[in-house]
């Protein structure tokens, strides 16, 4: 794509989104802010007079989405979810293994009426193995995977829990998005679509690899404190200034850490990184010399000398950020109910303007201008209407 070039990278895609669960939710969010046209699925509630819309926040509020609502156990439900799966690209599900398939809407039925539909499913545990129909949700992958063992410990002793949803995020949400935009690149070089499997449990695993790797290698146990990413050394770590503040030190290559031990007045320390003898009294000379300044005074000196050296933001902090605002990461639009508001930017930025997205109505649901859009004609839609099998 040319500089120049401002149509959104997944232009001309569209998805049909049956997720109800945070990672398949947040694929879909992220495949909307890439461009998708992406429709979401849901469920005729039971009084046709009631629709319960989720926070403005929620999910950046399906925002560059529409919304269609089918019964999908009727007849009626799932003819016209083939035939809207006969128009789309992608179909993203969360359900649990089986359902779709019991529903008439699995893998085969799709590719029936599509041949290159690309079909993502993302579960917790996958399709298969002996945890595959278990409930779950980010904290139970983060377990499974080993990421909460090797992370910290807590007041309590036990292992710390995480300050964002990793699972969902990286180990379900991201891992979808890439396995739907290579199943994509594929489909262009041979028209056909695939059925894609993802865990989220095996996306935390993947996000594990290099410390599994490294114990599968040479035996090293992975942990708080064993590694040399969970603060093994001193040059990795966590470090409060004089005001309260916090710093995180990550000054892995030799020359960083040199850099780091100049600035810090600890130039004894250079040449002695990986020195065993020397880890607690190096840590110690570390947290001394990081107690005489504020962590501001320290960002502003060591931050551009080279040294990998950043403040601990909060929520707050990182809002007003010089660096995110440069790289407008953050956005403002216009929600239906609640007005203006603002967002997380859409990733790549730069890339896609979250500010021209339509942030629709959650109880308001577009399902005659979708179905229509798919071929289904006034008629049609008064006898599903009637029947139940839409809303």
């Amino acid at each position: 794509m040319s500089a120049t070039d401002t149509r959104p990278l997944l232009d001309g895609i569209r998805v049909l989104d049956l997720a109800s669960v945070g990672p398949a939710v947040r694929a879909s969010r992220w495949l909307a802010d890439w461009g998708a046209d992406v429709v979401k699925v849901g469920p005729v509630p039971k009084d046709a007079g009631v629709q319960i819309a989720p926070p403005a926040y929620a999910y950046s509020a399906h925002r560059g989405m529409r919304r269609v609502l089918l019964d999908l156990k009727s007849d009626g439900g799932r003819d016209a979810f083939l035939r809207l799966a006969a128009t789309a690209d992608v179909v993203v599900e969360s359900f649990r293994p089986g359902v779709v398939d019991r529903l008439g809407i699995g893998y085969d039925a799709l590719r029936a009426v599509n041949p290159g539909i690309v079909v993502c499913s993302t579960t917790g545990f996958g399709q298969t193995g002996p945890r595959s129909n278990w409930a779950g949700h980010d904290i139970n992958y983060l377990a499974v995977g080993g990421y909460l063992h090797c992370t910290g410990r807590d007041e309590r002793g036990g292992p710390a829990l995480p300050g964002a949803t990793v699972a969902d995020s990286a180990g379900g949400g991201l891992h979808a998005v890439a396995a739907i935009c290579a199943a994509l690149a594929a489909r262009a070089a041979t028209g056909e679509g695939t059925h894609l499997d993802v865990s989220i449990a095996d996306g935390v695993l993947s996000l594990m690899s290099l410390a599994v790797d490294e114990y599968l290698a040479d035996g090293t146990e992975p942990g708080p404190r064993h590694g040399l990413l969970t603060g093994r050394y001193a040059w990795y770590d966590l470090y409060e200034a004089s005001d309260g503040g916090w710093l995180a030190v990550g000054a892995i290559e030799p020359h960083f850490f040199a850099n780091l031990c100049r600035g810090l007045g600890c130039d004894r320390w250079i040449g002695h990184q990986y020195d065993e003898d020397a880890v607690d009294e190096m840590r110690a000379h570390f947290a001394a010399a990081f107690a005489t300044r504020t962590r501001d005074e320290w960002v502003a000196l060591l931050g551009p000398a080279n040294t990998c050296v950043t403040a601990v933001l909060d929520v707050p902090e990182l809002l007003a950020d010089e660096q995110y605002r440069a790289r407008g990461a953050f956005t403002e639009v216009v929600h239906p109910t609640a007005g203006t508001i603002a967002q997380v930017a859409a990733p790549l930025a730069g890339q896609v303007d979250a500010a021209t997205m339509d942030v629709r109505d959650q109880a308001v649901p577009q399902t005659d201008e979708v179905l229509t859009d798919a071929g289904l004609g006034v008629d049609e839609l008064a006898a599903l209407r009637a029947e139940g099998a839409i809303a």
